[in-house]
């Protein structure tokens, strides 16, 4: 007699046996993109771990401007975004003056505020910073925050044919030219804030007392 056409059972289970696997196979890939998803999403639900709170400008502020409570306001950012050196605490900041212009939500950091880490960014360590009041009004107005300068003194007195003006500090950076003063009849002195090493700044300071001070540009 011929063979039966009819297959049998262990044939059947050989010829399902593809498709099982495939099926097994196919779960367990959509359970570890299951688990990938899930992982993704923890992250994505918690943004506070990526993120810091730091000071910034309420508006735009000018150059010299003695910092309250209402210049500043807090502001969440990504961390990735924030710059070295931001301020994270308002009272912080409160009665320091700005060192250069800021514009409305710019975050502030060390280097925008008067005191060391901006003398040590523009001169070195061990800088200092010195107010100049130029013989030379007129040239405040020519005077940048960051230009580099040269400090010149000559006898306040002089009248010709003494000593000549001479030379008390180079390469001095400039940090914060004061504002004009506003309003019918505002009058005052401008001074000119200039970062310069210690030595070369105590000098400055000292001769600033008894001499006319000039610049010249770099």
């Amino acid at each position: 007699m011929g063979e039966s056409l009819a297959p049998t059972p262990l044939a059947r289970l050989s010829r399902l046996r593809p498709d099982w696997c495939r099926t097994v196979a196919a779960r367990r890939i959509a359970a570890a993109a299951l688990v990938v998803l899930a992982a993704v999403a923890a992250v994505r639900s918690d943004p506070d771990g990526e993120q810091v709170d730091v000071v910034v400008a309420a508006g735009d502020l000018t150059p010299g401007t003695q910092l309250a409570a209402h210049h500043v306001r807090v502001e969440r950012r990504p961390v990735t975004t924030v710059p070295d050196g931001a301020t994270t605490d308002p009272a912080a900041v409160v009665g320091v003056t700005l060192a250069g212009p800021a514009r409305r939500g710019e975050v502030l950091t060390d280097v925008r505020l008067l005191g060391p880490r901006i003398a040590e960014a523009a001169a070195g360590r061990d800088a200092r910073i010195v107010s100049l009041h130029l013989a030379d009004g007129a040239l405040v107005d020519l005077v940048r925050t960051g230009d580099v300068v040269d400090v010149l003194a000559a006898p306040a007195s002089e009248t010709g044919g003494g000593a000549r003006p001479r030379v008390i500090a180079t390469r001095a950076v400039v940090v914060l030219v004061s504002e004009k003063a506003q309003g019918p009849g505002a009058a005052g002195e401008r001074a000119v804030l200039v970062a310069l090493p210690e030595h070369a700044a105590n000098e400055v300071a000292g001769a600033s007392l008894t001499q006319a001070i000039t610049l010249t540009f770099h």
